[in-house]
């Protein structure tokens, strides 16, 4: 998978590093590219085939969500995207270097603050120890927690908490952010709430989003395009363009038309994975 060019490279030197990887995307003309990816997973003779030629652009600044039933790969599918597993077949390009991956569970240190949370992130990346503060900060008030740098995780809601997990995945400076149900544990009113967020975030930094969830509202909500994975093994079926114009609302009429459209469609590959 190709990385962003070392420290040593007059290039990368010359730019901010997400300034660099979205100069590698536009020249590329995608933000990452799947070309027939599989991936099976067991012992050589009993194999189990999760993920069958999956092929896939997505563009610089796309919001793309995946969508499928349980079990259909989504999560797999993402895991080799972010390089944290190896294709069975196929190759992952991702020209910008290594994505940032925001998880289910918000995975935050909770004997560190927010701030801090957001600052490890920012010192594996590289950043100067005395410029960390005030980068953690400015990503704290850009997901709206302004004030909340010092606060233990204990004493954040749930929605908070998964603010600050988006705040530490824009610390790591990524242009392809990879979403995992990022907010499938939370009620409806705080997943309405983030959706609205997420919405404003991504159209402020222009990062490419490749979002996973089962929820088909959700899917609607927030992208650009809608992939909808078959199951065992997950294949794409379908396709949908999103031209609803944002922001949009859960309950809009037309979010509400696609959501039944893709549902049907989605029950149609259940149906068809049950009869085998």
């Amino acid at each position: 998978m190709p990385t962003t060019l070392s420290a040593q490279d007059p290039a990368a030197a010359a730019q901010p590093r997400a300034a660099h990887q979205q100069d590698r995307q536009r020249q590329a003309g995608y933000a990452a590219r799947l070309d027939g990816v599989s991936k099976s997973f067991g012992r050589p003779g009993a194999q189990q085939q999760v993920l069958d030629g999956i092929s896939l652009d997505v563009a610089p600044g796309e919001f793309v969500t995946l969508l499928g039933a349980s079990g259909c790969g989504k999560s797999t599918l993402l895991n080799l995207v972010a390089d944290l597993e190896s294709p069975t077949d196929g190759t992952i390009e991702v020209p910008g270097g290594r994505p940032a991956l925001m998880f289910q569970e918000h995975a935050l240190f909770p004997w560190l603050t927010a701030g801090r949370n957001i600052e490890l992130a920012l010192r594996m990346r590289g950043v100067a120890k005395a410029e960390r503060r005030q980068e953690a900060e400015r990503l704290l008030e850009l997901v709206r927690l302004t004030g909340a740098y010092g606060k233990r995780v204990h004493e954040l809601s749930g929605g908070m908490r998964q603010r600050v997990a988006l705040a530490r995945a824009l610390a790591q400076d990524s242009q392809l952010l990879l979403m995992d149900e990022p907010f499938a544990a939370l009620d409806a009113i705080t997943r309405d709430v983030l959706h609205e967020e997420l919405t404003r975030v991504w159209a402020e930094t222009d990062v490419s989003v490749l979002f996973v969830t089962h929820n088909v509202r959700e899917a609607v909500r927030l992208a650009e395009r809608v992939v909808l994975l078959s199951s065992r093994p997950g294949r794409i079926a379908r396709e949908w363009r999103v031209d609803i114009p944002q922001p949009r609302r859960i309950e809009d009429a037309e979010v509400s038309r696609l959501s039944v459209e893709i549902t049907e469609e989605l029950r149609g590959e259940i149906r068809r994975h049950g009869q085998h």
